[in-house]
């Protein structure tokens, strides 16, 4: 099978993906297809709103779709590293053996990562950049494929800890739900204050999604998107030959090579499932706020003057 041939199957496989995922979850399109634009990329996903607005169900409604081993943490002020990664304990033959933590799995959900203090928060680092996790000095490699998806509430909220920049940048996306219009309400509440709830079947398997994932690194890229993907991220640097003086003046740093990665990749994903067989500028554009926004950090001045970080990657783009 031909890898065109094979772009024409995940375009079928996806809108049957996206048909299932709309049994469970009402409206949230453009947040939907971020998700799995970064799992098809091999990528994690940060998904930032007010509590309510059914992030915990997302994630799980797509692990059950895409029929991948699912394990959730909830994250508190109290939770230590251990709890996530396991911890060696002695058995009764006196030896020490390994128990594993709930980070072994293929889709992690790190519920409310934000309400843990840093010291937990790095357990993830490793796991999320080298997919292995080191216990004792002993190296354990985690299954493939690997995800960590992240619900976090906006920072404002009581008794949150913000992540650390090193951590945010290992996020391919950074989500952010709205609340939803009108009509999806009237949806959502008629749908689940009803006595059956509504299930969904898995329509992949791990080895597919690999698969896909390999699928999507073949695709080729004309040199003139990549090009224009590493100007957009240089420009985001306030002390770059690039930047404007927007950048200048409200940015204290912009967004480092991984975020060019994660838009080629994103975009690569993003032209497959929409049939395309190989992307272009308008694929780095859709992608460019998911990918942007949660690497820059905008100054004192900028907070002062009501812009945002969207504010200030539109006015790039």
């Amino acid at each position: 099978m031909s890898d065109v041939d094979k772009i024409d199957e995940l375009v079928k496989k996806y809108n049957q993906l996206k048909k299932e995922i709309s049994k469970v979850i009402v409206g949230q399109e453009a947040v939907v297809d971020q998700i799995l634009i970064s799992v098809f990329s091999g990528g994690h996903a940060l998904l930032v709103g007010v509590p309510g607005l059914a992030k915990t169900l997302m994630v799980q409604t797509v692990s059950k779709t895409l029929g991948l081993d699912f394990k959730r943490i909830q994250f508190t002020p109290d939770l230590m590293p251990s709890d996530i990664i396991g911890a060696e304990i002695l058995n009764e033959k006196r030896e020490f053996k390994f128990i594993k933590g709930p980070i072994f799995a293929n889709i992690v959900l790190a519920d409310e990562i934000n309400r843990t203090p840093p010291k937990t928060q790095a357990a993830l680092l490793e796991a999320m950049q080298e997919k292995t996790v080191t216990v004792a000095g002993k190296n354990w490699p985690l299954s493939k494929p690997y995800f960590v998806l992240a619900t976090q509430n906006p920072i404002e909220q009581e008794g949150t800890y913000p992540l650390p920049e090193a951590q945010l940048d290992r996020f391919m996306f950074s989500i952010h739900l709205d609340y939803p219009s009108f009509q999806e309400e009237v949806d959502v509440v008629k749908s689940t204050t009803q006595e059956h709830s509504k299930s969904v079947n898995p329509l992949f398997n791990a080895q597919q999604i690999i698969d896909f994932q390999n699928l999507i690194r073949r695709i080729p890229v004309p040199d003139n998107v990549v090009e224009y993907a590493v100007k957009l991220v240089s420009k985001t640097r306030p002390k770059g030959d690039n930047a404007p003086e927007l950048v200048k003046s409200y940015v204290d740093w912009g967004a480092g090579p991984r975020a060019s990665q994660n838009l080629i990749l994103a975009a690569k994903a993003h032209a497959a499932i929409n049939g395309k067989y190989s992307p272009d500028i308008e694929n780095v554009k859709f992608v460019a706020y998911g990918i942007l926004c949660h690497r820059v950090v905008k100054n004192y001045k900028a907070e002062a003057e009501g812009y945002t970080e969207e504010k200030i990657i539109k006015e790039l783009l």
